[in-house]
């Protein structure tokens, strides 16, 4: 795959979960020109650990190599799980919706119901005063044509509600207890790691391999041989692609990546990730200054 996309894929977040274990947003990388096709599960072991392995078929002069990784979700598991029934097909949808409205911009938002929680059903579209972009936007042209399909790309500190100062590289940031709010309207929040674990796991279960192909819409997305996105519970997660720390875009078409409220590290938050060429749903880490989509979740009552 000799593109942009390839290149970026390599580098960031050597340590995913809950369906794959690499998953890239760097630019600083190089891959072999050759697609790779990559095969993973996932469970969920008694001390609510939740594990992955990944295995990937390449060229031998591909940077990348074989891995496995685990990493904790804290109190997660599939018993633990109100699990989702899938609700939507080809010809039917009786998933339950609910409308948001974004009082700040009057913008309406599609919403649904998965297991026990309330996520948006769209990317967050709202335009904060810095930090967040159209994807492929210039100085000369804003391309809102693209903010109107696939909502705004924001930067980690303005996910987050926080100013590019207190959340510089290298800063890890002290956000408030409970719910962060952030970019998200009254009543909802950013997503944490937990949160995103949870709704892996009410569409996968204790098996996660298929989680990708049922989180993502059966429009927009690169065509891949052999999968096929069926959209099963209403979220319809489209391809938005990513803005990078030079501020490049790419992706669009082939993956989706979604800001968690969690940080992994001082200068990595985590993210959940979903791509054309996988099945399954990733949760990882990137470095701040990247431009990812929000799906806002529901504050619990």
């Amino acid at each position: 795959m000799k593109n942009t996309f390839a290149k970026k894929f390599m580098v960031c977040a050597l340590a995913g979960v809950l369906g794959v274990a690499f998953t890239g947003c760097d630019d600083s990388s190089s891959a072999s020109s050759n697609e790779t096709e990559a095969s993973s599960s996932s469970v969920v072991s008694s001390d609510n650990e939740v594990k992955s392995s990944s295995s990937t078929k390449e060229n031998k002069d591909s940077s990348d190599s074989k891995s496995s990784s685990s990493v904790k979700v804290s109190a997660l598991s599939s018993s633990s799980v109100a699990l989702a029934t899938p609700c939507k097909t080809e010809t039917e949808d009786s998933c339950e919706y609910g409308t948001l409205n974004d009082e700040r911009d009057g913008q309406i938002y599609k919403t649904v119901k998965i297991g026990d929680q309330w996520w948006m059903a769209e990317n967050l579209n709202y335009e904060a005063a810095s930090g967040s972009y159209c994807y492929g936007e210039t100085k000369s042209d804003p391309k809102t044509e693209n903010c109107a399909t696939y909502g705004r790309l924001y930067i980690w500190s303005t996910a987050v509600g926080m100013s590019e100062d207190e959340c510089v590289y290298g800063s890890y940031c002290s956000l408030l207890r409970g719910n962060v709010q952030g970019i998200c309207p009254d009543g909802w929040h950013i997503p944490t790691n937990d949160e995103w674990g949870v709704l892996i796991i009410a569409v996968g279960g204790s098996n996660s391999s298929t989680t990708g192909v049922k989180l993502k819409a059966t429009t927009l997305w690169k065509a891949k041989d052999g999968i096929t996105n069926v959209d099963a519970v209403g979220f319809a997660a489209l391809p938005a692609g990513d803005r990078g720390v030079g501020g490049g875009f790419f992706g669009v078409g082939s993956l989706a990546y979604f800001w968690s409220a969690s940080q992994y590290k001082v200068d990595y938050p985590n993210f959940m990730t979903l791509r054309y060429d996988w099945r399954t749903a990733s949760l990882s880490y990137c470095q701040k200054g990247e431009g990812f989509s929000v799906r806002c979740v529901k504050d619990s009552d």
